[in-house]
């Protein structure tokens, strides 16, 4: 059994809709017990890092989360899913899950062309080999919504990545986590085969 967490982080249904496309039957849950239970986790999310940490704490979600990493269940996070999977975010300066070793920075754009947050299709350079990464092409672009990014503390967590005047990591990973700054349930056909990727990820080839 899949599950979406829900912790009122928004975007559910359209990862469900993604979920079904490509044959993972995945429920959406905020309850701890069904989370546990779950053979693996997408976690999404968009919004901000301090009520989604409130939030999930508030509801025991964090210690189900934590519990399932350390149990070895695979995880996807995506965009502020990823973004709380590290250990700290500069947004409202709040301590977050620690999955990954690293924080979480706003952008800090100097040519006045360039927007935040940073919104639309970008290309991805895959600096790592990893299983749900196999076959994108070398200019392949996924779509981004996002004013923060993860800076890893250690490149060996850091798989992918793209650039907004500078370059940033777009995906990461350790052990049975991976987690990806763009939405793959937005980016089209590319993001669906990373979906469909991760229906039959044993959790165990990021390290």
């Amino acid at each position: 059994m899949a599950v979406i967490v829900d912790y009122d982080a928004g975007n559910l249904r359209s990862v469900q809709r993604a979920c079904a496309e490509v044959g993972i039957s995945a429920i959406i849950s905020d309850k701890p017990s069904v989370i546990r239970a779950a053979d693996r986790i997408i976690f999404p999310g968009v919004g901000a890092a301090g009520s989604a940490m409130r939030s999930i704490r508030e509801t025991g979600i964090d210690l189900a989360l934590k519990e399932a990493f350390e149990e070895g269940t695979p995880i996807l996070g995506i965009c502020l899913g990823l973004q709380i999977s590290l250990n700290y975010s500069e947004e409202n300066e709040t301590p977050t899950l620690g999955f990954l070793p690293g924080r979480v920075v706003r952008f800090r754009i100097k040519d006045p062309a360039l927007k935040v947050p940073h919104m639309g299709w970008n290309e991805i350079v895959c600096t790592k080999s990893h299983p749900l990464l196999a076959g994108i092409d070398r200019h392949q672009e996924f779509y981004f919504v996002h004013a923060f990014y993860p800076k890893l503390d250690n490149p060996r967590y850091v798989f992918a990545t793209s650039t907004y005047e500078n370059s940033f990591c777009c995906a990461a990973g350790y052990k049975n986590y991976f987690g990806t700054q763009f939405h793959p349930e937005k980016s089209g056909r590319a993001g669906l085969d990373l979906i469909e990727r991760f229906k039959d990820w044993g959790g165990r080839d990021a390290e």
